[in-house]
């Protein structure tokens, strides 16, 4: 039999589809397009506007599962997009932390590998909550040793990012900023994660 064929489940809020894009893309669809696979693939984007980590940790089992096969056949994977969304809620940061070890920790319970990827910069009046909440995510992956891209810290100060906003005027990046985080997902362990040969671009 060859090799298992790949089934990745994307679950994040509106973010995680490319929201305020003009090509539709979001930073997953780009991500994908320079991915190289070498087997059958299968992603499934599964998002909900103005979503918390305690909303997303309550309905991603419900929505990935049914998507995923047998693992002797099938290799399937979760990538967690997290938004911004508990900053603007008022989440305390311990919650918050909970919320992702527990998606975390059953995805690992039925040896499903999963990717996280941090919020972005959003609201200026955000800026310190989601950068508590960007360094919370990040401890709670690396104490699980689960990949964690931190699209915050590069981006807050990015002259680029700031731009792609100020002109999209819907708190929301568009195609610049979406293609700045493409390219830290790309360069912060995904083609590791999935086997794949580094993209040299």
């Amino acid at each position: 039999m060859g090799e298992r064929e790949l089934r990745i489940c994307i679950v994040g809020d509106e973010l995680s589809v490319g929201v305020g894009d003009a090509k539709g893309l979001g930073w997953a669809g780009r991500v994908l397009a320079r991915s190289r696979f070498d087997r059958p693939v299968m992603t499934f984007p599964l998002a909900m506007p103005g979503e918390t980590t305690t909303a997303l940790s309550q309905r991603w089992e419900t929505e990935a599962f049914p998507r995923y096969g047998n693992e002797a056949e099938y290799d399937n994977r979760l990538v967690v997009a997290l938004g911004r969304q508990d900053a603007r809620a008022g989440l305390s940061v311990a919650r918050s932390r909970l919320n992702l070890a527990n998606m975390l920790d059953v995805a690992d319970s039925h040896r499903i590998a999963t990717f996280v990827v941090g919020p972005p910069p959003g609201r200026p009046e955000d800026e310190d909550r989601i950068a508590e909440l960007s360094a919370a995510f990040a401890d709670v992956a690396a104490r699980r040793r689960v990949p964690y891209v931190d699209t915050f810290t590069p981006l807050v100060n990015h002259e680029q990012w700031h731009a792609d906003m100020a002109q999209n005027g819907t708190g929301y990046p568009a195609q610049a900023g979406y293609g700045l985080m493409a390219w830290l997902v790309l360069h912060t362990g995904w083609h590791a994660w999935l086997g794949l040969p580094e993209d040299p671009a």
